[in-house]
């Protein structure tokens, strides 16, 4: 097995290389033998439009795809929150690493900025962050903050804002802690369905020893269950970039509690549900949350939300 050769695709912004190489050293412990693959995608091509006006479905997958499914590369290695919820045919997502904190945080080179200033502007590209503050602190202006974690600071700090809204975990990835001003309070933001996690998506035509092997290396069982939850949640609900929806699945011994919902796009309406069962039930717990949360309401706001996106 240690001949075989793992190509890994990976995009090619620096938070994106660190968890390719991050893959590559769980694989080369196992035995395996790697190389990484730069890839640009269309979400780092295109900047100066936001993510729901150039398309959610692949913005920052689909060229890795195209090469998953031509055999160019062996696998894709993704932020999990980047994941559309469902994938194209013959395309799986085999892996995920163990979690990182799935916060947002707030970063800012004044350590004085707060969320409940007036007159803050803050720096996102994230419909569900837009959202979640207008419901939360509807004083609060935002602004449009695309490209990778280092374009985002400069701009920051050239006076495009005054604060970022941003994961925890690449800011953590990237050493950037020294400017995280705040970690944002869970029940208010909860994240994106897989934030905080890598996931690892390969073609089905791919060898079946060594997916076994990769598998092997790389996957977090726990940080599994969580994401299948998470996603069954979002497939239901059809959620993409554009889709301010949210999910973050917990487990407490052999039990999985999972909270979801979905916030509409001016915040003025926003449902959270919680349910609980057994790990074994995690997708079919993922599925009836999303139910339950259009049942509650959640339908009507992304029709609207939708209505609103043609």
């Amino acid at each position: 097995m240690s001949k075989q050769l793992v190509k890994i695709g990976t995009r090619a912004s620096k938070l994106a290389l660190w968890q390719a190489y991050h893959v590559a050293d769980l694989l080369q412990k196992a035995g395996l033998s790697t190389e990484i693959v730069p890839i640009d995608t269309k979400g780092d091509q295109v900047l100066d439009v936001s993510i729901s006006k150039i398309g959610s479905k692949g913005v920052f997958t689909q060229e890795l795809e195209d090469q998953l499914l031509d055999g160019r590369i062996s696998i894709a290695v993704h932020s999990a929150k980047d994941m559309p919820s469902k994938l194209g045919d013959g395309l799986e997502l085999i892996a995920f690493s163990a979690r990182e904190q799935a916060q947002d945080v707030l970063l800012s080179t004044n350590k004085g900025v707060s969320l409940r200033d007036a007159n803050l502007v803050v720096g996102t590209s994230s419909t569900r962050r837009i959202a979640t503050l207008k419901h939360f602190f509807p004083q609060v202006k935002t602004v449009e903050v695309r490209g990778n974690l280092q374009t985002r600071i400069r701009k920051m700090e050239e006076g495009h804002c005054d604060a970022l809204l941003l994961a925890y975990a690449g800011v953590h990835r990237m050493g950037y802690e020294s400017l995280l001003v705040e970690h944002l309070d869970l029940n208010q933001f909860i994240p994106a369905v897989g934030q905080g996690s890598i996931a690892l998506e390969a073609s089905t035509n791919l060898d079946p020893s060594l997916r076994e092997a990769i598998v092997r290396a790389c996957n977090d069982r726990q940080t599994e269950n969580c994401l299948l939850a998470e996603r069954a949640f979002l497939r239901v609900l059809e959620g993409g970039c554009s889709i301010p929806v949210f999910a973050l699945a917990t487990l407490v011994g052999n039990q999985v509690h999972l909270k979801g919902g979905i916030v509409s796009l001016d915040g003025q309406q926003r449902i959270v549900i919680e349910v609980s069962g057994p790990m074994a039930e995690g997708e079919q717990l993922g599925e009836a949350l999303a139910k339950q949360v259009l049942e509650a309401g959640g339908k009507t706001i992304l029709d609207q939300i939708k209505s609103s996106l043609h």
